[in-house]
């Protein structure tokens, strides 16, 4: 549980109160009882108004707005202000603001403006931390801490310069061991002193921001960025834990976001929020994944909705309003991937700047007489009902897909073999495969213990780092199914090739060996030709992207290349290993293939749907004690049905008390939650 303060769903969201008048607050606290709002996170960008000079710090007019909230019974998510600096800091020490990646050396503006390892800034940020949990680490409306604001952006200043070289010496102690790493024999570039490293960026070995001559020099640059951002946080997470040790804190992230390193984040996080904004043509697993990857981010903890909008975005290129009861499925969907809070940015909508458009609770017209309000205060009635029940309810998963964010920036920084590999594109076409199928899945990382699964999926390993493949043989040989891609097993962890065959390490586990890579063009495409049926797979199916052109070194040919020279090259293997197998898809298949792949996988394995799939309905599983609350999300427009099974004859639905029996109907974009 988040806080012992609020034990149930929260639900609320962001809360300017210090842009308007105490007539506006008094009318907002009035509205945000109609809609059962209980939470509001304050002070997110206000450092400006706290600290208007180096000495002076004015908490009053916050003080005044906690105790307005705790009357009214709003609890507070209790924000720092770090997210961007005030003017007066900028001006006066130049070493604050950040140098782009085009060498550019930025003046006051914009928010995430300030260099990460910037003196003034850390000195600044983590005393402002410190004073505001000191100020208000007895306040009773105090529920959770929020640390600056959606971390991102990279910086290429002098300073950061400089703490790269000392990050380098810890990491590889000499130049020597930094020159093989780097590979820096190629093209002269070997290193003799630490002060002639410099940060690759649009001035030196990079362009177009994934373009890279050394990739092993922009791969530590990330780690190292990555890092100094996570520095930051924990000064302001040491500072606020000195006064408030059983206060949770968090920082709110961004699903996919490629720049930081998440799951090296989470370890700092007492609770993982992220904010969530897909479009309207966003595919509805894409958000279940990443619902699931922050679920992942601390072995499967529940975790918050930080963010997302009751209606429409500002800065996509095309702001689409939520269809009505969308917003209400969607807001469900997260809760059942594993969500503990339903909230939004924002709760009244800014009249002024970039997000004057973005959705809120309360429109610009300033009452509550409209759609959006009316779907959000239905919700917010449907959420106090639930109370406790759901809080802390667990997903279980057989099926796990790997996820690593240092994987991602190495193969997305490679100089080939495709412009057109995408590292989160392979992995979602995985995921949707078991998703379509009702089969639960976790995200993890690389160093997770395998132990609870019975099948792991790893696509694109392109970078095996020290002890993975032992632990993957492990697993295989124990009675695991382990799953890999095309351009799998490719490099080490300092993006070096691991020479004698693709895929280097990985090649005895998957009985294989990968001669060459083909890259396809856009346009054109290879077949997956069945040798003989598996499952439901027979004949022959679409790849395209890359094709792997491998031999058998023992693994059983399941599927052959239908066209060009490799025509009949192997393209689909199995290797028995020990008492479990290893299976290599040498192309990127079209999703019928993967669904058909994984189902017969998953049944081999007992892995059985949790429901038979009924097109467009999604149904996931939280537990919690000796409870099952099975979510059956309509994500269609139109009423549909699902057949289920016995183990849920008698179930009742939390939200409107009705007991089911064979057949659940659901009302298009509707939601069922049934208990059993």
């Amino acid at each position: 549980m988040i806080s012992d303060k609020l034990p149930k769903i929260w639900y609320g969201g962001d809360y300017n109160p210090e842009q308007w008048d105490e007539a506006t607050m008094e009318e907002d606290l009035r509205m945000f009882k109609l809609a059962g709002i209980d939470v509001a996170t304050v002070n997110v960008f206000s450092w400006a108004k706290l600290q208007p000079d180096e000495d002076t710090y004015r908490f009053e007019g916050l003080e005044a707005i906690l105790d307005r909230l705790h009357r009214e019974g709003i609890r507070v998510c209790l924000a720092t202000s770090t997210g961007a600096h005030p003017a007066w800091m900028a001006k006066r020490y130049p070493d604050i603001t950040r140098v782009d990646y085009n060498g550019m050396k930025r003046k006051f503006g914009g928010r995430h403006n300030s260099c990460p390892t910037s003196p003034t800034y850390r000195t600044y940020a983590e005393r402002l931390a410190s004073k505001l949990a000191e100020r208000f680490k007895d306040h009773p409306a105090l529920a959770a801490w929020h640390i600056s604001n959606e971390y991102g952006g990279y910086c290429y200043c002098d300073n950061c310069a400089e703490a790269f070289r000392v990050w380098l010496r810890k990491r590889y102690g000499s130049l020597d061991a930094l020159n093989r790493a780097w590979y820096t024999a190629f093209w002269g570039h070997t290193l003799y002193n630490w002060d002639e490293i410099v940060p690759p960026n649009g001035l030196s070995e990079e362009w177009g921001g994934y373009r890279t001559n050394f990739q092993s020099i922009s791969l530590d640059y990330r780690r190292f960025q990555s890092e100094a951002l996570l520095d930051c946080y924990r000064l302001e997470y040491d500072a606020i834990k000195r006064h408030t040790p059983e206060v949770a804190i968090t920082t709110n992230l961004m699903g996919t976001y490629p720049e930081l390193d998440y799951f090296a984040w989470a370890k700092h996080m007492d609770v993982v929020s992220w904010d969530s904004y897909p479009s309207l043509d966003t595919p509805v697993s894409l958000t279940a994944m990443t619902h699931d990857l922050m679920r992942g981010l601390k072995g499967g903890q529940p975790f918050m909705l930080m963010e997302q909008t009751p209606s429409q975005q500002n800065w996509q290129p095309y702001n689409s309003l939520k269809r009505p009861g969308v917003m209400r499925l969607w807001s469900y969907q997260a809760i059942a991937h594993g969500a503990d809070t339903v909230m939004f940015f924002q709760l009244r909508r800014s009249i002024g700047a970039c997000e004057k458009y973005h959705g809120a609770v309360i429109e610009h017209v300033g009452h509550e007489h409209t759609r959006v309000f009316r779907e959000c205060a239905e919700l917010g009635a449907e959420l106090a009902k639930l109370e406790d029940k759901l809080l802390d309810s667990r997903i279980s998963a057989k099926a796990a897909i790997l996820y690593d964010w240092e994987n991602r920036w190495a193969v997305e920084l490679s100089s080939g073999p495709s412009v057109a590999l995408k590292y989160v594109d392979e992995v979602h076409k995985y995921y949707d495969a078991l998703y379509k199928q009702n089969i639960p899945v976790d995200l993890i990382p690389v160093d997770a213990d395998l132990e609870n699964y019975d099948l792991i999926v790893a696509p694109v390993l392109y970078m095996v780092k020290p002890g993975m493949a032992d632990k993957i043989d492990a697993f295989v040989k124990r009675g695991g199914t382990f799953l890999t891609t095309f351009f799998s097993g490719i490099v080490g962890e300092t993006d070096l090739v691991t020479t004698g065959g693709y895929p280097g390490e990985l090649r005895p586990i998957m009985g294989i060996w990968a001669e060459e890579i083909d890259a396809l063009f856009p346009d054109a495409s290879n077949r997956i030709v069945m040798k003989e049926p598996f499952g439901q797979l027979a004949g022959a199916y679409s790849c395209g992207l890359l094709c792997d052109l491998i031999h058998s070194e023992g693994a059983e040919v399941l599927a052959e290349y239908g066209s060009d020279f490799y025509k009949g090259m192997p393209v689909i293997t199995r290797n028995r290993r020990g008492a479990g197998e290893a299976w290599y898809v040498a192309s990127s298949p079209e999703p019928a293939f993967l669904e058909g792949l994984l189902g017969g996988i998953c049944r081999s394995k007992g892995m059985e749907p949790l429901i038979a799939p009924s097109e467009g309905i999604e149904v996931t599983e939280r537990r919690k004690g000796d409870k099952t609350y099975t979510f059956l999300l309509n994500h269609n427009a139109e009423a549909g049905e699902v057949k289920l099974p016995e183990r849920l004859a008698g179930a009742t639905d939390l939200l409107t008390g009705r007991r089911f029996d064979g057949v659940a109907a659901i009302p298009g974009r509707g939601v069922l939650i049934l208990e059993k």
